[in-house]
Protein backbone atom coordinates (compact mmCIF):
# COMPACT_ATOMS: atom_id res chain seq x y z
CA UNK A 1 0.00 0.00 0.00
CA UNK A 2 1.29 3.08 -0.30
CA UNK A 3 2.54 4.88 0.71
CA UNK A 4 5.03 5.63 3.28
CA UNK A 5 8.18 4.00 4.37
CA UNK A 6 15.53 -0.70 7.29
CA UNK A 7 17.10 -3.19 5.63
CA UNK A 8 18.08 -6.46 3.85
CA UNK A 9 17.62 -7.54 0.17
CA UNK A 10 14.65 -8.91 -0.70
CA UNK A 11 13.95 -12.36 -2.31
CA UNK A 12 13.54 -12.67 -6.04
CA UNK A 13 10.13 -12.79 -6.94
CA UNK A 14 9.18 -12.69 -10.36
CA UNK A 15 5.48 -11.57 -12.07
CA UNK A 16 2.82 -14.11 -10.87
CA UNK A 17 1.85 -16.55 -13.13
CA UNK A 18 -1.69 -17.66 -15.05
CA UNK A 19 -0.38 -21.18 -15.91
CA UNK A 20 -2.73 -24.52 -14.75
CA UNK A 21 -1.33 -24.15 -11.09
CA UNK A 22 -2.19 -20.47 -10.24
CA UNK A 23 -5.43 -20.92 -11.33
CA UNK A 24 -6.14 -23.85 -9.25
CA UNK A 25 -5.18 -21.95 -6.32
CA UNK A 26 -7.31 -19.49 -6.69
CA UNK A 27 -10.34 -21.44 -7.62
CA UNK A 28 -10.58 -23.42 -4.22
CA UNK A 29 -12.99 -22.59 -1.31
CA UNK A 30 -11.59 -21.64 1.66
CA UNK A 31 -12.91 -22.20 5.44
CA UNK A 32 -13.43 -19.20 6.94
CA UNK A 33 -13.97 -20.09 10.38
CA UNK A 34 -10.24 -21.16 11.61
CA UNK A 35 -9.48 -19.85 15.43
CA UNK A 36 -11.37 -19.17 18.11
CA UNK A 37 -11.85 -15.53 19.37
CA UNK A 38 -9.62 -15.30 23.03
CA UNK A 39 -12.84 -14.50 25.36
CA UNK A 40 -12.78 -10.79 26.12
CA UNK A 41 -9.41 -10.08 25.83
CA UNK A 42 -7.57 -6.78 24.25
CA UNK A 43 -4.67 -6.31 22.30
CA UNK A 44 -3.87 -2.22 22.05
CA UNK A 45 -1.52 -1.21 19.30
CA UNK A 46 0.13 1.78 18.80
CA UNK A 47 1.38 3.88 16.26
CA UNK A 48 2.55 7.39 15.51
CA UNK A 49 1.36 7.33 12.25
CA UNK A 50 -2.12 9.38 11.16
CA UNK A 51 -5.36 8.38 9.73
CA UNK A 52 -6.00 10.44 6.04
CA UNK A 53 -9.63 8.58 5.71
CA UNK A 54 -11.25 5.67 6.29
CA UNK A 55 -12.83 5.56 2.73
CA UNK A 56 -10.75 3.61 0.75
CA UNK A 57 -11.33 5.50 -3.01
CA UNK A 58 -9.80 8.55 -0.90
CA UNK A 59 -6.44 7.33 1.17
CA UNK A 60 -3.62 5.08 -0.41
CA UNK A 61 -1.26 5.83 3.33
CA UNK A 62 -0.06 3.25 5.50
CA UNK A 63 -1.74 4.94 8.49
CA UNK A 64 -5.12 4.99 6.65
CA UNK A 65 -4.29 1.53 5.36
CA UNK A 66 -3.53 0.08 8.69
CA UNK A 67 -7.40 0.29 9.71
CA UNK A 68 -9.04 0.11 5.94
CA UNK A 69 -7.20 -3.39 5.71
CA UNK A 70 -9.15 -5.03 9.26
CA UNK A 71 -12.75 -3.70 8.61
CA UNK A 72 -12.32 -3.84 4.60
CA UNK A 73 -11.77 -6.98 2.62
CA UNK A 74 -10.89 -7.83 -1.20
CA UNK A 75 -11.82 -10.36 -3.94
CA UNK A 76 -8.60 -12.00 -3.44
CA UNK A 77 -5.75 -11.36 -0.97
CA UNK A 78 -2.21 -12.69 -0.31
CA UNK A 79 -1.73 -14.71 3.43
CA UNK A 80 0.90 -13.64 5.41
CA UNK A 81 4.08 -15.21 4.18
CA UNK A 82 2.45 -15.92 0.62
CA UNK A 83 3.57 -14.28 -2.25
CA UNK A 84 0.56 -15.33 -4.81
CA UNK A 85 -3.43 -14.24 -4.23
CA UNK A 86 -5.60 -16.58 -3.12
CA UNK A 87 -9.74 -16.42 -2.67
CA UNK A 88 -10.78 -14.01 0.06
CA UNK A 89 -14.32 -12.83 -0.17
CA UNK A 90 -14.75 -14.94 -3.78
CA UNK A 91 -14.45 -18.51 -4.07
CA UNK A 92 -12.22 -17.92 -7.22
CA UNK A 93 -11.50 -16.38 -10.44
CA UNK A 94 -10.82 -17.57 -14.18
CA UNK A 95 -9.19 -15.86 -17.24
CA UNK A 96 -12.26 -16.11 -19.26
CA UNK A 97 -10.92 -14.26 -22.28
CA UNK A 98 -7.94 -12.42 -23.43
CA UNK A 99 -9.01 -8.91 -21.96
CA UNK A 100 -11.55 -10.77 -19.13
CA UNK A 101 -11.56 -12.55 -16.06
CA UNK A 102 -14.56 -13.75 -14.22
CA UNK A 103 -14.94 -13.81 -10.29
CA UNK A 104 -17.32 -15.76 -8.08
CA UNK A 105 -18.21 -14.48 -4.71
CA UNK A 106 -18.99 -16.53 -1.93
CA UNK A 107 -22.63 -17.22 -0.90
CA UNK A 108 -24.78 -15.11 1.42
CA UNK A 109 -21.50 -12.47 1.81
CA UNK A 110 -23.34 -9.80 4.24
CA UNK A 111 -21.99 -6.16 5.39
CA UNK A 112 -21.59 -5.78 9.27
CA UNK A 113 -25.16 -3.33 9.08
CA UNK A 114 -26.64 -6.49 7.61
CA UNK A 115 -27.26 -5.42 4.09
CA UNK A 116 -26.38 -8.11 1.47
CA UNK A 117 -23.09 -7.71 0.12
CA UNK A 118 -23.45 -9.05 -3.92
CA UNK A 119 -21.51 -8.74 -7.22
CA UNK A 120 -23.56 -5.19 -7.34
CA UNK A 121 -21.76 -3.59 -4.76
CA UNK A 122 -18.26 -4.86 -6.46
CA UNK A 123 -19.11 -3.37 -9.52
CA UNK A 124 -20.10 -0.18 -7.44
CA UNK A 125 -16.58 -0.60 -5.74
CA UNK A 126 -14.25 -0.33 -8.61
CA UNK A 127 -16.65 2.37 -10.56
CA UNK A 128 -16.66 4.38 -7.34
CA UNK A 129 -13.16 4.59 -7.32
CA UNK A 130 -12.25 5.27 -10.65
CA UNK A 131 -14.55 8.00 -10.98
CA UNK A 132 -13.96 9.67 -7.94
CA UNK A 133 -10.01 9.46 -8.48
CA UNK A 134 -8.86 11.15 -5.47
CA UNK A 135 -5.51 11.82 -5.98
CA UNK A 136 -4.88 10.72 -2.83
CA UNK A 137 -6.40 7.23 -3.60
CA UNK A 138 -5.53 3.92 -5.21
CA UNK A 139 -6.88 4.59 -8.78
CA UNK A 140 -3.91 4.81 -10.15
CA UNK A 141 -3.78 0.83 -9.67
CA UNK A 142 -7.08 0.41 -11.82
CA UNK A 143 -5.29 1.50 -14.71
CA UNK A 144 -6.02 -1.43 -17.19
CA UNK A 145 -9.63 -1.81 -15.60
CA UNK A 146 -12.18 -0.73 -18.84
CA UNK A 147 -15.20 -1.81 -17.09
CA UNK A 148 -16.68 -4.13 -14.78
CA UNK A 149 -20.15 -6.22 -15.33
CA UNK A 150 -22.27 -7.58 -13.09
CA UNK A 151 -24.62 -10.59 -14.91
CA UNK A 152 -25.63 -12.18 -11.58
CA UNK A 153 -25.48 -11.75 -7.70
CA UNK A 154 -22.45 -14.04 -7.09
CA UNK A 155 -20.68 -13.06 -10.73
CA UNK A 156 -18.16 -10.44 -11.09
CA UNK A 157 -16.58 -9.65 -14.92
CA UNK A 158 -13.77 -7.41 -14.98
CA UNK A 159 -13.40 -6.66 -19.12
CA UNK A 160 -8.97 -4.54 -19.57
CA UNK A 161 -7.80 -2.58 -21.64
CA UNK A 162 -5.37 -4.76 -22.36
CA UNK A 163 -5.25 -8.26 -23.28
CA UNK A 164 -2.39 -10.94 -21.51
CA UNK A 165 -2.24 -8.81 -17.80
CA UNK A 166 -1.11 -11.07 -15.58
CA UNK A 167 -0.90 -8.71 -12.69
CA UNK A 168 -4.38 -7.75 -12.31
CA UNK A 169 -5.36 -10.67 -10.27
CA UNK A 170 -2.83 -9.49 -8.16
CA UNK A 171 -4.29 -5.32 -7.97
CA UNK A 172 -7.84 -6.72 -6.74
CA UNK A 173 -5.93 -7.88 -3.52
CA UNK A 174 -4.61 -4.03 -3.19
CA UNK A 175 -6.17 -0.74 -1.97
CA UNK A 176 -7.80 -0.25 -4.96
CA UNK A 177 -9.70 -3.92 -4.49
CA UNK A 178 -12.00 -3.12 -0.97
CA UNK A 179 -15.51 -3.90 -1.66
CA UNK A 180 -17.79 -1.15 0.02
CA UNK A 181 -21.69 -1.14 0.78
CA UNK A 182 -22.88 0.95 -2.02
CA UNK A 183 -25.92 1.35 0.17
CA UNK A 184 -23.73 3.40 2.29
CA UNK A 185 -21.05 5.25 0.36
CA UNK A 186 -21.95 8.29 -2.13
CA UNK A 187 -21.33 7.53 -6.11
CA UNK A 188 -19.34 10.77 -6.50
CA UNK A 189 -17.56 12.19 -3.46
CA UNK A 190 -15.28 10.60 -0.64
CA UNK A 191 -17.21 9.94 2.43
CA UNK A 192 -16.19 11.69 6.24
CA UNK A 193 -14.83 9.28 8.40
CA UNK A 194 -17.82 9.70 11.16
CA UNK A 195 -20.32 9.00 8.78
CA UNK A 196 -18.66 5.71 7.62
CA UNK A 197 -18.74 4.81 11.54
CA UNK A 198 -21.90 5.43 12.30
CA UNK A 199 -23.55 3.19 9.17
CA UNK A 200 -21.08 -0.03 10.38
CA UNK A 201 -20.25 -0.83 6.32
CA UNK A 202 -17.61 -3.32 8.06
CA UNK A 203 -16.99 -6.83 5.73
CA UNK A 204 -13.12 -7.18 7.13
CA UNK A 205 -12.61 -9.74 10.05
CA UNK A 206 -12.58 -6.16 12.83
CA UNK A 207 -15.09 -3.58 12.43
CA UNK A 208 -14.66 -0.46 14.05
CA UNK A 209 -16.61 0.19 17.44
CA UNK A 210 -15.59 3.36 18.43
CA UNK A 211 -13.61 6.09 16.82
CA UNK A 212 -11.67 9.35 18.09
CA UNK A 213 -9.63 10.03 14.89
CA UNK A 214 -5.66 10.02 15.40
CA UNK A 215 -6.18 9.22 18.71
CA UNK A 216 -7.91 5.75 20.15
CA UNK A 217 -9.79 3.79 17.58
CA UNK A 218 -11.75 0.55 19.19
CA UNK A 219 -12.80 -2.61 16.97
CA UNK A 220 -14.15 -6.09 18.03
CA UNK A 221 -14.69 -9.33 15.52
CA UNK A 222 -16.68 -8.63 12.64
CA UNK A 223 -19.01 -11.72 13.13
CA UNK A 224 -20.48 -11.25 9.24
CA UNK A 225 -16.87 -11.19 7.77
CA UNK A 226 -16.51 -14.32 5.31
CA UNK A 227 -12.80 -14.44 4.00
CA UNK A 228 -9.74 -16.49 4.16
CA UNK A 229 -8.39 -14.73 6.87
CA UNK A 230 -11.21 -16.19 9.43
CA UNK A 231 -11.88 -15.13 13.44
CA UNK A 232 -9.92 -13.45 14.81
CA UNK A 233 -7.89 -15.13 17.55
CA UNK A 234 -8.51 -11.70 19.54
CA UNK A 235 -11.80 -10.47 19.91
CA UNK A 236 -11.30 -6.89 20.99
CA UNK A 237 -8.57 -4.03 19.51
CA UNK A 238 -7.54 -1.19 20.07
CA UNK A 239 -5.32 1.63 17.99
CA UNK A 240 -3.71 4.63 20.03
CA UNK A 241 -1.94 7.09 18.68
CA UNK A 242 1.34 9.25 20.01
CA UNK A 243 2.66 12.16 18.71
CA UNK A 244 5.60 11.59 20.41
CA UNK A 245 7.63 8.49 19.62
CA UNK A 246 9.34 8.68 22.91
CA UNK A 247 5.83 8.48 24.80
CA UNK A 248 5.42 5.80 22.21
CA UNK A 249 8.36 3.21 23.50
CA UNK A 250 7.81 3.97 27.25
CA UNK A 251 4.29 2.79 27.29
CA UNK A 252 5.14 -0.01 25.13
CA UNK A 253 7.96 -0.94 28.03
CA UNK A 254 5.76 -0.39 30.83
CA UNK A 255 2.89 -2.60 29.39
CA UNK A 256 0.37 -0.18 28.69
CA UNK A 257 0.39 -1.54 25.03
CA UNK A 258 0.87 -4.33 23.56
CA UNK A 259 2.45 -3.77 20.11
CA UNK A 260 3.67 -0.94 17.82
CA UNK A 261 3.35 -0.63 14.43
CA UNK A 262 5.11 2.47 13.07
CA UNK A 263 7.30 4.30 13.78
CA UNK A 264 9.95 4.03 16.44
CA UNK A 265 13.50 5.51 16.34
CA UNK A 266 16.41 3.18 15.26
CA UNK A 267 17.59 4.13 18.54
CA UNK A 268 14.64 2.98 20.63
CA UNK A 269 14.45 -0.30 18.43
CA UNK A 270 18.16 -1.07 19.52
CA UNK A 271 16.94 -0.15 22.75
CA UNK A 272 14.07 -2.39 23.23
CA UNK A 273 15.63 -4.98 21.68
CA UNK A 274 17.47 -5.56 25.03
CA UNK A 275 14.46 -5.93 27.12
CA UNK A 276 13.99 -9.40 28.05
CA UNK A 277 9.77 -8.64 28.03
CA UNK A 278 9.87 -7.14 24.73
CA UNK A 279 10.53 -8.85 21.26
CA UNK A 280 11.10 -6.15 17.75
CA UNK A 281 10.37 -8.23 15.00
CA UNK A 282 12.40 -7.32 11.91
CA UNK A 283 13.39 -8.75 8.88
CA UNK A 284 14.23 -7.96 4.78
CA UNK A 285 11.67 -5.34 3.51
CA UNK A 286 10.07 -4.00 0.39
CA UNK A 287 9.23 -0.26 1.93
CA UNK A 288 11.72 2.68 -0.15
CA UNK A 289 12.44 6.21 1.11
CA UNK A 290 12.98 8.65 -1.52
CA UNK A 291 12.48 12.65 -2.44
CA UNK A 292 10.26 13.43 -5.08
CA UNK A 293 10.78 16.86 -7.14
CA UNK A 294 7.86 18.83 -8.37
CA UNK A 295 7.96 19.20 -11.84
CA UNK A 296 5.84 22.15 -11.48
CA UNK A 297 7.89 24.20 -8.85
CA UNK A 298 10.87 22.85 -8.32
CA UNK A 299 13.93 25.22 -9.35
CA UNK A 300 13.41 26.10 -12.83
CA UNK A 301 10.02 24.40 -12.96
CA UNK A 302 7.55 24.86 -15.79
CA UNK A 303 5.06 27.02 -13.39
CA UNK A 304 8.19 29.29 -12.18
CA UNK A 305 9.21 32.39 -13.61
CA UNK A 306 12.66 31.57 -14.86
CA UNK A 307 11.07 28.04 -16.04
CA UNK A 308 13.56 26.25 -18.10
CA UNK A 309 13.45 22.27 -18.52
CA UNK A 310 17.17 22.05 -19.53
CA UNK A 311 18.16 23.81 -16.31
CA UNK A 312 15.54 21.65 -13.92
CA UNK A 313 16.67 18.59 -15.33
CA UNK A 314 20.26 19.57 -14.75
CA UNK A 315 19.44 19.99 -10.57
CA UNK A 316 17.99 17.39 -10.25
CA UNK A 317 20.83 15.70 -11.59
CA UNK A 318 23.33 17.37 -9.66
CA UNK A 319 21.12 16.59 -6.78
CA UNK A 320 21.18 12.59 -7.47
CA UNK A 321 25.08 13.26 -8.17
CA UNK A 322 25.48 14.76 -4.43
CA UNK A 323 23.32 12.24 -1.84
CA UNK A 324 25.02 9.64 -0.16
CA UNK A 325 23.00 7.05 0.68
CA UNK A 326 25.68 4.71 2.53
CA UNK A 327 25.77 7.70 4.93
CA UNK A 328 22.11 8.45 5.71
CA UNK A 329 21.96 4.46 5.97
CA UNK A 330 24.88 4.26 8.59
CA UNK A 331 24.33 7.35 10.71
CA UNK A 332 20.68 7.93 10.78
CA UNK A 333 19.53 4.18 10.59
CA UNK A 334 22.71 1.81 11.96
CA UNK A 335 21.88 0.39 8.39
CA UNK A 336 18.72 -1.45 9.26
CA UNK A 337 18.11 0.48 5.97
CA UNK A 338 20.12 -0.17 2.75
CA UNK A 339 21.18 2.37 -0.10
CA UNK A 340 18.95 1.99 -2.80
CA UNK A 341 20.11 2.97 -6.37
CA UNK A 342 16.37 2.50 -8.51
CA UNK A 343 12.75 3.12 -7.31
CA UNK A 344 12.37 -0.74 -7.67
CA UNK A 345 13.97 -2.47 -4.42
CA UNK A 346 17.26 -4.71 -4.97
CA UNK A 347 16.16 -7.91 -4.62
CA UNK A 348 13.22 -8.02 -6.94
CA UNK A 349 12.84 -9.55 -10.40
CA UNK A 350 13.72 -6.09 -12.69
CA UNK A 351 15.44 -4.32 -9.95
CA UNK A 352 18.47 -2.75 -12.10
CA UNK A 353 20.77 0.38 -10.21
CA UNK A 354 19.54 2.78 -12.83
CA UNK A 355 20.70 5.86 -10.76
CA UNK A 356 24.19 3.94 -9.54
CA UNK A 357 25.70 3.67 -13.40
CA UNK A 358 24.52 7.09 -13.82
CA UNK A 359 25.41 9.77 -11.34
CA UNK A 360 27.74 10.72 -8.56
CA UNK A 361 31.13 8.40 -8.55
CA UNK A 362 29.46 5.74 -10.63
CA UNK A 363 30.01 3.15 -7.79
CA UNK A 364 27.33 4.26 -5.52
CA UNK A 365 28.71 7.74 -3.77
CA UNK A 366 28.35 11.15 -4.05
CA UNK A 367 30.85 13.17 -6.78
CA UNK A 368 30.95 17.05 -6.58
CA UNK A 369 32.74 17.23 -9.83
CA UNK A 370 30.30 15.51 -11.50
CA UNK A 371 27.02 17.47 -9.90
CA UNK A 372 29.17 20.72 -10.97
CA UNK A 373 30.03 19.87 -14.49
CA UNK A 374 26.19 19.23 -14.95
CA UNK A 375 25.23 22.57 -13.08
CA UNK A 376 27.94 24.88 -15.56
CA UNK A 377 27.08 23.39 -18.67
CA UNK A 378 23.49 24.02 -17.77
CA UNK A 379 24.39 27.81 -17.39
CA UNK A 380 23.02 27.48 -13.51
CA UNK A 381 23.78 29.87 -10.98
CA UNK A 382 25.02 28.44 -7.87
CA UNK A 383 24.20 28.11 -4.71
CA UNK A 384 20.74 26.58 -6.09
CA UNK A 385 17.76 27.05 -3.56
CA UNK A 386 16.17 24.04 -3.12
CA UNK A 387 12.61 23.96 -0.56
CA UNK A 388 12.55 20.40 1.19
CA UNK A 389 9.76 19.15 2.66
CA UNK A 390 9.85 15.98 4.98
CA UNK A 391 7.43 14.26 7.52
CA UNK A 392 8.32 12.96 10.94
CA UNK A 393 4.86 11.48 12.21
CA UNK A 394 3.69 9.29 9.15
CA UNK A 395 7.94 8.37 8.37
CA UNK A 396 8.75 8.14 11.81
CA UNK A 397 10.96 10.86 13.79
CA UNK A 398 13.95 9.74 12.38
CA UNK A 399 12.83 11.37 9.45
CA UNK A 400 14.27 14.68 10.96
CA UNK A 401 17.99 13.45 11.25
CA UNK A 402 17.53 11.77 7.82
CA UNK A 403 16.58 15.25 6.13
CA UNK A 404 19.04 17.14 8.26
CA UNK A 405 21.84 14.96 7.03
CA UNK A 406 20.70 15.10 3.16
CA UNK A 407 20.95 18.72 4.02
CA UNK A 408 24.64 18.61 4.94
CA UNK A 409 25.70 16.37 2.19
CA UNK A 410 23.73 19.24 -0.35
CA UNK A 411 24.90 22.13 1.21
CA UNK A 412 28.95 20.76 1.63
CA UNK A 413 29.30 20.80 -2.10
CA UNK A 414 28.48 24.54 -2.02
CA UNK A 415 25.97 24.26 -4.78
CA UNK A 416 22.78 24.15 -2.98
CA UNK A 417 21.02 26.36 -0.07
CA UNK A 418 18.34 24.18 1.25
CA UNK A 419 15.33 24.87 3.67
CA UNK A 420 14.12 22.41 5.54
CA UNK A 421 10.45 22.55 6.46
CA UNK A 422 8.38 19.68 8.34
CA UNK A 423 4.68 19.38 8.12
CA UNK A 424 1.89 17.31 9.85
CA UNK A 425 0.94 13.88 7.70
CA UNK A 426 -2.92 15.16 7.04
CA UNK A 427 -1.76 18.44 5.82
CA UNK A 428 1.17 16.88 3.94
CA UNK A 429 -0.76 14.84 1.62
CA UNK A 430 -3.26 17.80 0.78
CA UNK A 431 -0.69 19.81 0.42
CA UNK A 432 1.83 18.21 -1.93
CA UNK A 433 -0.42 17.09 -4.68
CA UNK A 434 -1.27 20.99 -4.82
CA UNK A 435 2.01 21.36 -5.78
CA UNK A 436 3.09 23.42 -3.02
CA UNK A 437 6.71 21.38 -2.13
CA UNK A 438 9.42 21.61 -4.71
CA UNK A 439 11.11 18.93 -3.33
CA UNK A 440 9.76 16.73 -0.59
CA UNK A 441 10.21 13.42 1.28
CA UNK A 442 7.31 10.10 0.53
CA UNK A 443 8.04 6.44 0.97
CA UNK A 444 6.40 3.31 -0.77
CA UNK A 445 5.04 -0.19 0.58
CA UNK A 446 4.64 -2.78 -2.24
CA UNK A 447 1.12 -3.08 -2.77
CA UNK A 448 1.88 -6.52 -4.84
CA UNK A 449 5.51 -7.76 -4.35
CA UNK A 450 6.38 -6.95 -8.10
CA UNK A 451 8.65 -4.75 -9.66
CA UNK A 452 5.68 -3.23 -11.69
CA UNK A 453 4.25 -2.26 -8.14
CA UNK A 454 6.82 0.55 -7.99
CA UNK A 455 7.01 2.01 -11.33
CA UNK A 456 3.35 2.23 -12.68
CA UNK A 457 1.39 4.24 -9.67
CA UNK A 458 5.08 6.57 -9.90
CA UNK A 459 5.65 7.33 -13.71
CA UNK A 460 2.05 6.68 -14.80
CA UNK A 461 -0.13 9.37 -16.60
CA UNK A 462 -2.19 9.67 -13.07
CA UNK A 463 0.51 9.04 -11.09
CA UNK A 464 0.13 8.76 -7.14
CA UNK A 465 3.17 10.89 -6.68
CA UNK A 466 1.31 13.70 -8.61
CA UNK A 467 4.33 15.65 -9.22
CA UNK A 468 3.36 15.82 -13.31
CA UNK A 469 6.14 14.19 -14.87
CA UNK A 470 4.97 12.36 -17.79
CA UNK A 471 7.17 10.94 -20.66
CA UNK A 472 5.16 9.13 -23.00
CA UNK A 473 7.72 6.41 -23.88
CA UNK A 474 8.47 5.84 -20.32
CA UNK A 475 4.53 5.46 -20.38
CA UNK A 476 4.91 2.95 -23.24
CA UNK A 477 7.26 0.23 -22.10
CA UNK A 478 5.15 0.03 -18.57
CA UNK A 479 2.41 -0.73 -20.61
CA UNK A 480 4.58 -3.14 -22.39
CA UNK A 481 5.80 -4.76 -19.45
CA UNK A 482 2.82 -5.57 -17.75
CA UNK A 483 1.31 -7.42 -20.60
CA UNK A 484 4.59 -9.41 -21.65
CA UNK A 485 4.57 -12.88 -20.58
CA UNK A 486 8.49 -14.07 -21.43
CA UNK A 487 10.16 -13.21 -18.68
CA UNK A 488 13.19 -12.61 -19.97
CA UNK A 489 11.84 -10.01 -21.92
CA UNK A 490 9.44 -8.57 -19.52
CA UNK A 491 12.98 -7.92 -17.15
CA UNK A 492 14.51 -6.11 -20.15
CA UNK A 493 11.54 -3.80 -20.80
CA UNK A 494 11.39 -3.12 -16.92
CA UNK A 495 15.22 -2.48 -16.91
CA UNK A 496 14.89 0.09 -19.89
CA UNK A 497 11.61 1.71 -17.50
CA UNK A 498 13.99 2.22 -15.19
CA UNK A 499 16.97 3.91 -16.90
CA UNK A 500 14.98 5.70 -19.02
CA UNK A 501 13.15 7.32 -15.85
CA UNK A 502 16.57 7.73 -13.86
CA UNK A 503 18.07 9.59 -16.62
CA UNK A 504 15.30 12.29 -15.77
CA UNK A 505 15.39 11.81 -12.06
CA UNK A 506 11.37 12.54 -11.31
CA UNK A 507 12.13 11.21 -7.80
CA UNK A 508 15.26 10.44 -5.94
CA UNK A 509 15.67 6.71 -4.34
CA UNK A 510 17.70 7.30 -0.89
CA UNK A 511 17.03 3.67 1.44
CA UNK A 512 15.02 0.91 1.18
CA UNK A 513 14.10 -1.75 4.37
CA UNK A 514 11.27 -2.81 6.54
CA UNK A 515 9.12 -1.25 9.29
CA UNK A 516 9.97 -3.15 12.49
CA UNK A 517 7.15 -4.47 14.64
CA UNK A 518 7.65 -4.52 18.13
CA UNK A 519 5.11 -6.72 20.68
CA UNK A 520 5.16 -7.89 24.44
CA UNK A 521 6.51 -11.25 25.20
CA UNK A 522 3.29 -12.69 26.03
CA UNK A 523 1.39 -11.51 22.07
CA UNK A 524 1.63 -14.04 19.89
CA UNK A 525 1.16 -14.05 15.85
CA UNK A 526 3.53 -12.17 14.57
CA UNK A 527 6.96 -13.94 13.11
CA UNK A 528 10.08 -13.23 14.54
CA UNK A 529 11.89 -11.95 11.54
CA UNK A 530 9.50 -10.45 8.57
CA UNK A 531 10.29 -11.34 5.51
CA UNK A 532 9.29 -9.09 2.41
CA UNK A 533 5.42 -10.94 1.57
CA UNK A 534 4.79 -9.99 5.52
CA UNK A 535 1.92 -7.68 6.40
CA UNK A 536 0.72 -7.02 10.06
CA UNK A 537 -2.58 -8.03 10.68
CA UNK A 538 -4.32 -8.74 13.98
CA UNK A 539 -6.66 -11.51 12.96
CA UNK A 540 -3.51 -14.00 13.91
CA UNK A 541 -2.81 -11.76 17.07
CA UNK A 542 -3.54 -13.29 20.49
CA UNK A 543 -1.91 -13.45 24.36
CA UNK A 544 -0.58 -15.86 26.14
Amino acid sequence: MAHSSTGRPLRSLGAVSLGTAFLVAVTGCTSSKTATASGGSTITVGTTDQVTSLDPAGAWDAGSGTIESEVYATLLSVKNGATEVSPDLSTGIKLTGPKEYTVTLRKGLKFANGHELTSSDVKFSFDRTLKIADENGPSSLLYNLASVAAPTPTTVVFTLKSANDTLFPQVLSTAAGYIVDEQTFPADKILDDKSIVAAKPWNGPYGVTSYDKNSLVSFSENSAYGGQLGTPKTKNVQLKYYTDASNLKLDVQQGTIDAVYRTLTTADLSDLAKKKDIKVHTGSGNGIRYIVFDFNTQPYGTKTKNADKAKALAVRQAVADSVDRAQLAQQVYKNSYQPLYSSVPDGLTGADDSFKSLYGDKKGGPDKAAATARLKAAKVSTPVTLNLQYNSDHYGSSSADEYALVKTQLEATGLFKVNLQSTEWTQYGKDRVKHLYPLYQLGWYADYLDADNYLSPFYSANSWVANDYDDPAVRALIKKEETETDAAKRADLLKEVQDKAAAQVPLLPLLQGSTAIVTRSEVGGVPAELTSAYTFRWAGLAKK
